[in-house]
């Protein structure tokens, strides 16, 4: 009994020492939150209800812990759909209080996170021959090879230099006063156009 003692013992100071190094050279990382209902009844019920109850079955596989351990997964399952739309809910709610007082940029603000949702990433290039590619040191070089190909003008010899002729302005530059004036002059809160530019 006590060899099992020091034997966990060690571990546990192994385990704290390697955690210390490990936090002083690389830092914390915090996870990002995708899911905004995900709170801490969410990770009660999932981690450690869950996980108390897969125990249980892994250390006794009998029928009883496997009906458990099935009816805690319904559980959570329940828990998380109903964590949802409430959380969807309260926002279509706020939604509806900002169309009504008329408050549009939060309005739109929320409309674009809702139809933000899932993002779809494609990590699938073709190559040369249009076969599809999904490996990345493959993806990396189908990109190197392209772009060296479209930007590589060195061997042409054909290039000609044209001639570029411009025309004097003939509006004079503006004075410090009239930038000033121009730049106070846009609404706040109006969107830029193309040219990230916003207009008056």
């Amino acid at each position: 009994m006590k060899d099992d003692e020091d034997v966990n013992r060690t571990w546990e100071n192994i385990k704290e020492n390697i955690q210390n190094s490990a936090k002083e050279s690389l830092g914390l990382h915090e996870l990002k939150h995708n899911k905004p209902w995900f709170d801490e009844e969410c990770v009660v019920f999932f981690f450690i209800k869950r996980k108390r109850a897969k125990m249980q079955w892994v250390q006794d596989p009998s029928q009883s812990n496997v009906d458990n351990l099935n009816n805690v997964r319904r559980e959570v399952s329940r828990h998380f759909r109903n964590k949802k739309k409430a959380y969807m809910r309260a926002k279509i709610e706020e939604l509806e209080t900002n169309s009504k007082i008329q408050n549009i940029r939060d309005l739109y603000r929320g409309i674009s996170d809702f139809k933000k949702g899932y993002q779809l990433r494609c990590n699938i290039v073709k190559d040369e021959n249009g076969d599809l590619v999904a490996d990345s040191h493959s993806i990396v070089a189908r990109w190197r090879n392209y772009l060296s190909q479209l930007f590589n003008v060195h061997g042409v010899k054909d290039v000609q230099q044209a001639g570029i002729h411009t025309a004097e302005p003939l509006v004079p530059e503006p004075n410090a006063s009239e930038v000033e004036l121009a730049i106070d002059k846009p609404k706040s809160h109006k969107s830029p156009g193309v040219d990230q530019i916003r207009q008056n």
